[in-house]
This record gives structure tokens, sequence and C-alpha cells, in this order.
């Protein structure tokens, strides 16, 4: 693989790396946030998630995983029916640094059939597991005209020890208007029950984006 392979995969974390890179982790706006989930759907986080964002008219941004959408792909269809955006975050939950093009191509179709055929909807947003990035794997991307999509606020909702106190605040801590605020619906990948603190954090996070005087917002491929 070429030494510049690598480099790309700290964009999550230096965001002057991510901009070299172009690879956005905020949106262009002065009145949005956009909250988004990863790692769904997940048969009692999604419908949880979902309600709590009916609760506070909020709408999100789900990174779904292609494996969990063929498992539950009635659930997929009901996160679009209920007006949010669905995005791609590959079909198995794996880093890409080890991972050829040629492999996540493969890995890519299959996640976007899997989404098509549950929701009908053709997404043009990708995140990468954990959030990193190959140069092999961002090029690729970029073929199909899809927009790379990381974060600038996170509640590492994941964590075993989080409590919905913490995801709150470090989801919100500093919060602007143009953040893109990363969270999960599932703890298929992460800590048993995550979800649970992460739908108990949303009611404090969607007040801490009213008082900006903001939306919560789902992400769409141009903004």
């Amino acid at each position: 693989m070429r030494g510049d392979w690598f480099v790309p995969a700290l964009a999550a974390h230096v965001p002057r790396l991510a901009a070299a890179y172009g690879i956005d982790c905020r949106l262009d706006s002065d009145d949005r946030v956009a909250l988004t989930f990863d790692d769904g759907p997940h048969a009692q986080g999604t419908p949880a998630v979902l309600e709590a964002l009916a609760r506070g008219g909020a709408s999100a941004t789900f990174f779904l995983v292609g494996e969990q959408v063929v498992r539950l792909p009635a659930l997929a269809g009901e996160i679009v029916d209920a007006g949010h955006e669905v995005a791609v975050h590959g079909h198995r939950h794996t880093l890409l640094l080890r991972r050829r093009v040629a492999e996540l191509a493969d890995d890519l179709d299959r996640a976007v059939a899997a989404i098509v055929d549950a929701t009908g909807v053709a997404p043009a947003l990708y995140r990468p597991p954990y959030g990193v990035f190959s140069s092999g794997a961002l090029a690729h991307v970029r073929t199909r005209g899809w927009r790379p999509l990381l974060w600038s606020r996170w509640g590492r909702d994941w964590e075993r020890r989080a409590t919905p106190q913490s995801i709150a605040r470090r989801a919100t801590r500093n919060l602007e208007p143009g953040d893109v605020v990363l969270l999960h619906d599932s703890d298929a990948y992460s800590s048993d029950d995550s979800w649970r603190r992460t739908t108990a954090a949303l009611p404090s996070v969607l007040d801490a984006v009213a008082t900006l005087g903001a939306s919560a917002s789902r992400v769409t491929h141009s903004t």
C-alpha cells in the first residue's frame, strides 16, 4: 500500500487534515445542527431514538450498516417514513485501513443494495466505520459521487462508562450552528445497552440545540 494510505485516518480528530482532504465535518449553515446516528438499525435503539426525535420535532441522519439492514429491513424503512435521512456506514462494521479498494467496493455495493431494497432510497452520504478513512477508500467513495461526512461533536456514547449526563455534556460542549453531532442508536458494535443512555441524553441535546436558536436537522448530499 502507498505511504499516504493511512494519512486520512486521523481526519475526524484533526480538522486541518479533514479540510486538506476535503472531508466535511460541519454544515455550511448558521441555523442548523446536524444530528447523526451510526450503526443501526437496532431493534430497540432505533425505535427509541425515533420516538425521542419525534417528541422533539427534530430530524436526523442515520448511517446504516448493511448487515443490520438485512436483519431489520422494515425498521430501516421506518426511518425514512419518519422523515429522516439514511446514509451508508458499510455492510460490515470493519476498519478500512487493511481493506483493499476492491474489497471495499464489494462491501459498499452490498450495503447500498440492502438500503435501497429496504427503504427505496439511494443514499449519497458516507461515513466509514470508526470514522477512519484510507486514501484509497476516500477516492473510491468520491468516484461514486458520495459526500464523505465525519463530525465536529460527539457524545462518546459507545463507552461502557458513559452516562446520559456525560453524553449530553460532551455532545453539546461549545456547540455551534453548523456542528455535526455523532451519536449511536445501536449497541451492535459498542457497549451493551449504550443506546439506552443515548436516548436518555437526547432531550438535553435537543434543548441545547434550541438554546442556540437552531434546528436539529438531517444532512443531505448538498448541505
